[in-house]
Order: structure tokens, then sequence, then C-alpha cells
């Protein structure tokens, strides 16, 4: 406990009596009094918030920052407008990936990178790494900067009438960056829970009024990080360590329309061409068993032969579906949907049969 973290609302987390847990070198909290299905079902329903200010920020600024960002990032931030959010990656320049993050562009040659809590120490190095020799000024801002998401059906609203910031115009991926109860903030109509919902960044002082406001307010349910994970997997979303890592890649992920190929001095780029021409020899695949057994990370896949073909990287009972789903990397001739193949769990084996790994439906609004 000593080694670890905290953010910038720990203390209030344990006024609510989360169960905390560490994660990514923080104590986060896992679940509160209402446990994770009934945090689950809240954003699925209604409203829930989240304490995301574990995540990692980097500025990127200068001369030559719309060049560099677009090398290092697999996406394509070109003539994009200000105001524009980006899903996509930094890649290894064997194709794995060291991170998969958001990239926010808030002007002419001026960048934020939002990077996973358990990688911002390499991800900064990284970059520092690949920064040499071009103008730029490079910002780490992850010890300054917290985070809230607010996520559900209902996410508008509350943003609206409790923190009473006005958000309705913004589309989905977009954010703006404004000046609210004396700190400039920014407010982007993203999240990770396959619900419509906001991500809120600001000084900690100020996080904490609106958390303190939210939770005042009766109109929307804490979350931790156990619902975070039910929520994205529902919906097919990615999580480092998990369907993403140094020694997998996009196209193995099923992410390549987040990876424009054609930059050519995109870090990695060569290596991506050459695999998709190739084909890739696994696949991120979804799975459905057909029975109540539930396989977690590291669960063997199987060949209908019994030979082992891929591992799972995450599964759950589906709190939404109500179904024994997996996500899981396997051999590429066994991902076609509709393929039978078998799960072991612990020390049975299990039928299951290869599914979009789209369990639920997003609720995003467009």
């Amino acid at each position: 406990m000593n080694d670890l973290k905290l953010t910038c609302l720990h203390d209030l987390h344990l006024a609510l009596g989360a169960k905390m847990s560490p994660f990514a070198g923080y104590d986060m909290p896992i679940e509160y009094a209402l446990g994770i299905i009934g945090e689950h079902n809240a954003v699925r329903n209604a409203c829930g918030v989240f304490d995301v200010s574990h995540m990692g920020e980097i500025g990127i600024t200068g001369e030559d920052a719309e060049f560099f960002v677009n090398r290092v990032f697999s996406n394509d931030v070109t003539n994009a407008p200000t105001g524009q959010c980006f899903y996509g990656m930094m890649l290894r320049e064997d194709g794995g990936v060291v991170d998969d993050l958001l990239v926010y562009k808030r002007g002419h040659n001026d960048f934020l990178f939002v990077v996973n809590a358990s990688n911002i120490e390499k991800d900064e190095q990284w970059i520092l790494r690949q920064a040499e020799g071009y103008r730029l000024c490079l910002e780490f801002l992850s010890e300054k900067v917290g985070e809230v998401a607010v996520q559900g059906p209902e996410a508008e609203k509350v943003v609206e009438e409790v923190i009473e910031i006005p958000c309705r115009e913004l589309e989905f991926y977009t954010f703006k960056e404004l000046s609210h109860d004396g700190d400039t903030v920014i407010i982007s109509r993203t999240g990770y829970t396959g619900e419509d919902g906001f991500e809120i960044y600001g000084p900690h002082d100020y996080i904490r009024t609106v958390w303190e406001r939210l939770m005042d307010s009766g109109r929307c349910q804490p979350c931790g990080l156990g619902c975070r994970d039910t929520l994205r997997f529902e919906v097919g979303l990615p999580l480092y360590g998990n369907e993403l890592a140094d020694d997998v890649t996009p196209l193995e992920a099923g992410l390549g329309m987040f990876v424009k190929l054609d930059k050519p001095d995109l870090v990695g780029g060569e290596a991506l061409r050459r695999q998709k021409e190739e084909g890739p020899r696994r696949k991120v695949v979804g799975l459905e068993i057909q029975d109540r057994a539930i396989a977690r990370h590291g669960c063997d896949v199987l060949s209908p032969e019994g030979e082992v073909i891929g591992k799972v990287t995450t599964g759950y009972r589906g709190i939404s579906t109500d179904r024994s789903i997996c996500m899981a990397l396997i051999d590429a001739r066994y991902a076609k949907t509709g393929t039978e193949v078998k799960v072991q769990v612990r020390k049975k084996t299990f039928p299951a049969v290869i599914v979009p790994k789209k369990f639920f439906k997003k609720s995003y609004k467009k």
C-alpha cells in the first residue's frame, strides 16, 4: 500500500466505502456498495461516474508537433479541426503496440495524448526517444491532471444540469476546452463503456469539486474498475495487456481501421503493411461458451482435436447478455464466425463457438 499512488479522489472513495485494490500502481476503487452488477446496470440504464485520474496525459507542442504526432500515432491527424479526438496506437518497429491512446487536437501543432495508467512511464520514455531531433515541447502532465468519466444514457443531462457544463453540441469524439469555475478544463464526448458519455479533465481541486457535486446530486452511481472492465468488454473494446500488447499488433486485434498504412513515415508501418499483405497468423475473436462456465484471462483455447490454438484474453458471464463469453487471441485458421472450438477452464473443457466480439450493441451518440 505504501508504494501505491493515490488519485486526487482517493479519500472520497474511502468515505463512500469503496472496495480498493492495486491497479497500474494506483490504489483504485474496484466496486462500491451496489456491487459490480449494480454499477454496470446503472451505466447501461442511467448514469455512472468513474475516477479515471490514474490515466496519463502528455502535451505535445512545437513547430514539428503535427508531423511528429502523425509519425508516432497510427491514426491520421492531418488537416483535422481543433476539437477533434482520435483513437489509435503508438507502434513498435515490428508492429507491436506500445500503447493504445486518445489524441486530442487542441490547436495547430498542439496535441494532448491520453495514455493508459499502466504504461505512463514506458510511454514517456518511448516518446522522448522518438522526439530526438524534432522541434517539440513535451509536457508530462499526469501528476497535475485529474479526470472523471460520466457515462450512460442520462450523462448529457447530468453534465449540463449538475456540473453546469453545456455539452449537448459535442459530437462523438469531439471536445472543447473552456474556463469553468475559474479553471481551464477539457470535456470530450468519449468513454470506455459503449454508452454515451463524457470525460472531463482538470486540476485536482476542480475534479474533486465535480465528483462531490455529482455524488451530492443523487443522479449518478459511483462506479469502480470492476464494471469499467465488464462494460468495455461487452462492446468489444480492447484493454492493453489483454487484447493489445507489445507482441500483439492492431491487425491481429481487429483494429486495422485505426491504422493509416498509407502514411510513409509511420513508426511500425512497414511491418504492418507486410503483415496485412501476408495476412495475420493470429486474430482476436469473440467466443461464446456453450455452458455457464467462465473462462478467465489465460485459459487455453483448443481446436476440436484438442490442440492448443490460443488463449483467452478477457472472459465473463456477460451482465447485459447473460451468456458466458470471452475474447481470445487464436490461430487465424480458426477465426471464422461459426467455427466450433473448445475452451479449457481449470481441468475441464467446454464447447464454444466463434462469434463477433461485439457482444452488446453500443449506444454512442452519433
